[in-house]
């Protein structure tokens, strides 16, 4: 379990993100039109996923614009921007702000993506929703990065996460 803060207030995610050096967790989560989108069809591709509580949130709409941004520049990546948000919701934040690099999933249906990848909140006013976190996966599907962002509020280490694509 990670001990992170929300608010400055303490809170904790169920478990730990996965080790650096092992193959990604599968995943199904839900697109944007409904379908399912799995590990699995992103073989072959570098990715980095943008976990986040609610892209309704400050913070977690600028880390959406900043990989939607970064990733434009990036060969052979996608960014994948993942939170508990409805797909309506998430749809409607990407045509507002003309967001088109990035593919956005939903974890509503099952939690399965959150409680695999050890991000999902166990308590605070969050509880159920995803941490912020980034997780690298390179071509191969093996977890390269990792970061929990330890205040909820802070952004993620965009930096770090795009070198680490590099040497992916």
């Amino acid at each position: 379990m990670a001990s992170i803060t929300l608010g400055g207030s303490p809170a904790n995610t169920v478990g730990n993100l996965p080790a650096i050096n092992t193959p990604a967790p599968n995943f199904t989560l839900t697109k944007s039109d409904l379908s399912q989108a799995l590990l699995s069809d992103y073989a072959g591709s570098k990715l980095v996923l943008n976990i986040f509580p609610s892209v309704d949130t400050g913070t977690c709409a600028q880390s959406v614009r900043q990989f939607n941004q970064e990733a434009a520049e990036l060969d052979n990546t996608k960014v994948l921007c993942i939170s508990k948000d409805l797909p309506f919701a998430q749809q409607r934040f990407c045509g507002a702000e003309g967001i088109e690099n990035v593919d956005m999933l939903s974890d509503y249906k099952t939690g399965d993506f959150g409680k695999d990848y050890g991000v999902t909140f166990a308590d605070s006013a969050f509880a159920s929703l995803l941490s912020r976190s980034v997780v690298v996966i390179n071509k191969e599907g093996n977890v390269v990065y990792t970061e929990q962002v330890s205040e909820t509020a802070d952004e993620p280490n965009y930096k770090a996460a795009l070198e680490a694509l590099m040497d992916a």
